[in-house]
């Protein structure tokens, strides 16, 4: 549906050693790095940039604003949320299911270095 997110950053040194341990635990790939942006999905797929901002004015997040990650599996949703707070993270709503969304839906919230809202979903009602 999308090609691909983008969400400023900062402080790019500890935006990218969260969002390296974040993608780990939902597998996705580092699709593309610099000196001060790094991409995370495949050329196929959705990917997401982090980065400093090209304006050169402090990056924000958007109020009411989340993005989304599709986890493989609930224990995905679980890593996700720990190595974001690990990493610097700060939580948004601990994993667990959210049936008023569907009776399957797993998901955990978090908050990046630089406030963006990120969440983890598994709508599978496998574990």
């Amino acid at each position: 549906m999308f090609s691909h997110v983008t969400l400023g950053t900062n402080d790019f040194v500890k935006s990218e050693q969260f969002w390296r341990a974040v993608a780990k635990t939902l597998d996705l790939p580092v699709f593309y790095e610099r000196d001060d942006r790094i991409s995370f999905g495949t050329a196929t797929g959705p990917k997401i940039f982090i980065g400093k901002t090209f304006d050169g004015n402090p990056a924000t997040y958007g109020n009411g604003t989340h993005v989304a990650f599709l986890a493989k599996d609930r224990a995905a949703v679980d890593a996700f949320h720990a190595a974001a707070l690990a990493n610097g993270g700060s939580d948004e709503g601990a994993p667990g299911l959210r049936p008023h969304y569907h009776p399957n839906y797993y998901g955990a919230y978090v908050r990046d270095p630089d406030g963006n809202k990120l969440q983890a979903v598994c709508h599978s009602s496998k574990g």
